[in-house]
């Protein structure tokens, strides 16, 4: 696990900010335990010029409301999580985001919904992709629209939330 990583900022609903880039391309939602692994995720965007915030929440359902506003200022939301991507915080957080109007894609990192042989954490983890290797470079693709989902270009801004956001 390492030793506990300090926040630069802490919101008023109690999501941690770990760490901000110089731009707002991507906002990456580490959750717990994998928030070391999106720190180093930014720290490789970073060297490719793409400016990352990494956000640990202090609880994931329901979603805190100031992830739907980083959402808003993002150009692509990445969530990372140790358990099954499939019903996890990233569908949680993309069904928030759309109810509150906001289009900013979003890509889920978890592990599959398959059954998982008999491993170490770390040998799971690099079958699965959840490697900071291999995630900088997905997120990398998906920055310079080379990958599904396609971050928004710098120009679009998010639409402003309409509806009411989730509470």
């Amino acid at each position: 696990m390492g030793p506990d990583i300090d926040a630069i900022e802490r919101l008023d609903d109690g999501v941690e900010i770990l760490t901000r880039g110089d731009r707002p391309d991507v906002l990456i939602m580490a959750v717990g335990a994998m928030a070391r692994l999106g720190l180093d995720v930014a720290a490789r965007l970073a060297d490719q010029g793409i400016g990352a915030t990494v956000v640990d929440p202090r609880w994931v359902v329901p979603v805190p409301r100031s992830i739907i506003g980083l959402a808003a200022e993002h150009r692509l939301v990445v969530t990372i999580e140790d358990g099954i991507r499939v019903g996890g915080i990233g569908t949680r957080v993309r069904q928030d985001l759309r109810a509150s109007d906001i289009d900013t894609p979003v890509t889920e990192l978890g592990l599959p919904d398959d059954f998982i042989g008999h491993a170490s954490r770390s040998e799971i983890f690099e079958a699965a992709g959840l490697t900071a290797p291999t995630i900088a470079r997905d997120v990398t693709a998906m920055v310079l629209g080379s990958k599904i989902p396609v971050a928004r270009r710098e120009s679009q801004p998010a639409p402003a939330p309409v509806r009411g956001q989730q509470q």
